[in-house]
Order: structure tokens, then C-alpha cells, then sequence
């Protein structure tokens, strides 16, 4: 729904809200007409049940409200002496519309002086969980996320296992765009491995439940985002059938119920972006990764004798990708080797010689941004490629349209057609665009094992999650934490210092002083 029917379904919200609650509030000696103005009857109704003021914002914060409204529908029946397992069973399964009868047809009167705490350890354990998820959720929606690494596109900044925080701070945390969903988990419930939101995933569906999407949001945020920044973002083209396959028909996620990723902004707005062999040149520059950063590339790998193993390639070289014989010669394809490894690999009296697996310059890829037999371009030779900036316009012609078209129909949606080489924008001529949002082009580090903007293409701003600020926890497996990563930052320069040792310190310190407090409390 856009702003102004939601605004509509709010007013019909209220009007319900004060035909099932007037006498209610009357009887509890306010005034009918509190009942039906908006806002205003959410505070009344807060001093109504003895709940604090602040439990109206929560009503109004997407998800948490999920959460609140079935606590302030039961809370509203207690207030009236409708304490039983039934009446909170009536308050919760029929939407609240249990009010109606207890307004209308229910002998009650109203508890003034009602007591709000749990009458047995079994209420008091639920109402600390519901309370416990419900700061969970703020924290996890709009403040920082847990993610972890699953797959290694930034292997040697970031390793598969790493456990991050990111923060939804630093470029704004988007308001949720899907209202009706399970809090904390993203597309799918975990066990259950069910879908956790209520959407109708079916391209251009009109079902209802699509109508409760809120129009995209954002607060605003105290940075943008910074060329070589590590960010979050919702897949753009991710589908739920095949997320490899973004030119198939496909089914529609919402944004922000698409599969997370995490990459690198190489190319933000306004850019002129370029991969040649496999490097990346912004507006004809060379890019400079941070010091962290390690590109790797593919090699052929021949031996003169025995096999590779896997755990000489990890501990000596630092080689975590998979390796695989291709050939009866015994040759080895590493999927990613970083160019330090490469020149110790090179001393190693087992190689008889490494080669780069390069794509060649004017060969097509298939599977490479716009898929499009009128652009040569493939992994290591890409572009040059203009990456929207909101604001700036470009002309429409059928030979940029390969390029342009997704952004202008599928993010922000309009209709665009090719007539005999003139081209159409919502049924209009059209010989320029103006870009509607901001867009990024981003890129895996690890240049030839990694899904990223050179198969799907261009990044809205809206689909950008937040920035990963800091591992907490790090394991090579199942069973080898790597201690030297646990509690150390994304970014900065330098190499990565771990933290884990002082945070250790500090709750020692802290437990310490937490027993010699409690002694000197005992001893008076």
C-alpha cells in the first residue's frame, strides 16, 4: 500500500478501535469521544490498563507491534476483571474483536486499582520473554544484526564462519517493509524451514496479503556509504526457486525478505565503472583496496609429483577455497589463490608451473550483466559501465536499454518498451531517463568465486541492509575457533587486532567488583 492508504487504513483502524472500546473507556470515567482520536486514545488507553505512555510507540513500530497488540488486547480485559485462560484465549484469537463484546454485551466494571504483576512464576517467566523479544527485535531491526559469513567472495577480510555485527546505524536502518512476520528470523522460521512472512510471492499478484507491505523508508543514517565500504544488502535478483537465474521468470520477493549478502561497493553513484584482467578501474583508475583486502584469482596448477593436500594448501599458503584435479596430467584448478600464496606457491619443488585462468578480452559470458549478445563481457573483462546516480539522466537508446532496463522496470517501476527503435517509457516517447534512486556495483573480492553485480547487475540503495562493523566470534568448522579473529573490527587500517583478551579482562573486573559490592552490602 502506498503512504496514503495506509494513512486510510489507519483512520478505519480507529474508527473500529473506538466502536469497540467507548463504553470501556467511559466506564474507566473518560469521555466517549477519547476513544476515536487517534494517537490521543492510545495514551488514554495506556493510563486505562496502568501501562506505561511509552508502550504507544511500540504499537506503531513495525513487527514489535505484532507482539504488543495481542499483550494490550488481553491487558484491556483484565482491566475489566476478564482474567481467565478463556477470555485470553477469546482477546488473542479473534483479533482483538473481543472487545466488541466485552463494550457492548459483557456484565464488567472497571479495576481501577488492578495489580499488573503476574499472578504466578509461569506468567511472570512469559511476560519477561515477550518483553525480552520485543527489545530484541528494536535492537535487531533498527540498531545492529547479527550475520554470518556463509560464503568466502571476501575471503582474507572476511572468512567463512566469521560471526558479525552490523550496524543498521551507520547508513540509515530501514524501516521494515513487510509488516506481518515472525521477529528476528529472515525468510525462512529455522526447524520449521517454513516461510516466516505473510506476502504472496508470485510475481505481479494482487492478493491481499500484498497489501499490507509498508512503501519503502529509511531513517536517516550518519554516513554514506564509501567506495570500498563492506556492506549488507538484499540480493537484487534473488527469486525463490533459483537465485542463479535471474533472467528466468521468477517469483518476487519482498526487498527486504530477499537473501542477505555481503560485498564490496567498488563502484558507487555516478560512476564510470571498468574490470580489466580482473581489476576493477573507476572512471579510468585503477581501484585501490584497503590493506585488508586480498584479491585472489584462479590458476592452473601442474605438479611434478605427488598430490596437493588440502591442509598443506590451508597452512602453508593460506589456499581455503577447493582445488580439484581436471585433467589426466594431474593438473590442479584452484578456484582462488592470492597473489602472495602464488609467489610462495611458485618456490614450492612439487609446482612445475602456474597459470592464470583468465577469460580473454571480446569473449561473452553468458552469465554475465546484461546477458545481452550485443555486450562482450565476461568475469575479467567488463565495461565501461555508467552506475546511476539519483537525479542524473541518460539517453534511452536501444543499444543502452540492455543495461538500464531492469532498473527502470523492475526497482522502479515503470513499463518500457522498444518500438522500432524508438523507445517508450510508460507508454510515452521517451529519449532520456532521469534515475529515481542511488545505485552500487558490488564485487566479492575473490574475483572468480563469487556471486555479485557482474551477474545481476546494478544495487538500489533500498535494498542496502548496514555496514559489518565487528566479529564477535570466528570458527574454521565445527570445532577450531579462531581466537586471534574473536572481537576484532571489519574496517580500519592496519591489520585486524583482536579484542577478546580486554573484553575478557573487563568482565573479570566487573565480576570482581560485583562480589566486593555485594559483601559491603551484607556486612551493613
Amino acid at each position: 500500500m502506498t503512504l496514503t492508504q495506509w494513512f486510510i487504513f489507519f483512520l478505519i483502524i480507529q474508527i473500529l478501535h473506538g466502536l469497540a472500546t467507548w463504553k470501556l473507556y467511559v466506564k474507566a470515567g473518560r469521555k466517549a469521544w477519547e476513544a476515536f482520536v487517534p494517537v490521543y486514545n492510545a495514551i488514554i488507553l495506556m493510563k486505562i490498563i496502568n501501562r506505561p505512555w511509552w508502550w504507544v510507540i511500540l504499537l506503531f513500530v513495525p513487527i514489535v507491534n505484532l507482539i504488543m497488540l495481542p499483550v494490550v488486547w488481553v491487558e484491556i480485559a483484565r482491566s475489566f476483571g476478564k482474567n481467565s485462560y478463556k477470555d485470553t484465549a477469546l482477546a488473542v484469537l479473534t483479533l482483538g474483536f473481543y472487545s466488541f463484546y466485552l463494550n457492548y454485551v459483557a456484565e464488567i466494571s472497571y479495576i481501577k486499582e488492578r495489580d499488573i504483576n503476574p499472578k504466578s512464576s509461569s506468567g511472570d517467566w512469559v511476560s519477561s520473554i515477550l518483553f525480552a523479544i520485543v527489545a530484541a527485535t528494536i535492537v535487531h531491526t533498527y540498531i545492529i544484526q547479527p550475520f554470518t559469513i556463509p560464503t568466502s567472495s571476501l575471503e582474507k577480510t572476511l572468512l567463512v564462519g566469521d560471526f558479525l555485527f552490523v550496524s543498521k546505524v551507520n547508513y540509515g536502518a530501514r524501516i521494515p517493509m513487510t509488516t506481518v512476520a515472525a521477529p528476528m528470523v529472515h525468510d525462512t522460521i529455522p526447524v520449521l524451514n517454513t516461510k516466516s512472512y505473510l506476502f504472496s510471492d508470485e510475481k505481479n499478484s494482487n492478493s491481499w496479503m500484498n497489501k499490507l507491505q509498508l512503501p519503502y523508508m529509511r531513517i536517516p543514517g550518519f554516513q554514506s556509504i564509501k567506495r570500498n565500504d563492506i556492506v549488507v544488502f538484499n540480493q537484487p535478483a534473488d527469486t525463490l526457486y533459483n537465485m542463479y537465474k535471474p533472467a528466468d521468470r521468477y517469483y518476487a520477493k519482498p526487498i527486504d525478505k530477499k537473501t542477505n549478502l555481503v560485498k564490496r561497493a567498488v563502484g558507487l553513484p555516478g560512476d564510470s565503472l571498468e574490470v580489466r584482467n580482473g581489476y576493477v578501474f573507476i572512471n579510468g583508475k585503477q581501484n585501490v583496496l584497503p590493506e585488508r583486502a586480498k584479491l585472489q584469482f584462479s590458476y592452473y596448477v601442474q605438479p611434478k609429483s605427488f598430490q596437493f593436500s588440502p591442509q598443506q594448501m590451508k597452512d602453508q599458503y593460506g589456499i581455503t577455497d577447493p582445488f580439484y584435479i581436471i585433467n589426466n596430467n594431474n593438473t590442479y584448478a584452484f578456484a582462488a589463490i592470492t597473489d602472495e600464496a602464488v609467489a610462495r606457491l611458485k618456490n614450492n619443488p612439487n609446482v612445475q608451473s602456474i597459470t592464470p585462468i583468465k577469460a580473454v578480452e571480446g569473449e561473452r559470458d553468458g552469465g554475465i550483466f546484461p546477458k545481452n549478445e550485443n555486450y562482450n563481457w565476461n568475469n575479467d573483462f567488463f565495461g565501461p559501465l555508467y552506475i546511476p546516480k539519483k537525479g542524473t539522466s541518460i539517453k534511452l537508446t536501444p543499444e543502452v536499454l540492455p543495461l538500464y532496463k531492469r532498473v527502470i522496470t523492475e526497482y522502479e517501476g515503470h513499463t518500457i518498451e522498444n518500438r522500432e527503435g524508438a523507445i517508450y517509457v510508460d507508454g510515452k516517447e521517451s529519449k532520456t531517463y532521469t534515475f529515481e534512486d542511488d545505485y552500487y556495483w558490488m564485487m566479492g573480492d575473490n574475483r572468480h568465486n563469487s556471486l555479485d553485480s557482474r551477474a545481476w547487475g546494478f544495487v538500489p540503495f533500498d535494498h542496502v541492509v548496514g555496514k559489518p562493523v565487528f566479529i564477535w566470534m570466528s570458527w574454521d568448522g565445527l570445532k577450531n575457533p579462531r581466537w586471534d579473529r574473536f572481537f576484532t573490527t571489519v574496517g580500519g587500517s592496519g591489520q585486524p587486532v583482536s579484542y577478546f583478551t580486554p573484553f575478557l579482562l573487563l568482565i573479570a573486573i566487573w565480576f570482581v567488583y560485583s562480589k566486593i559490592r555485594k559483601r559491603k552490602k551484607s556486612a551493613k
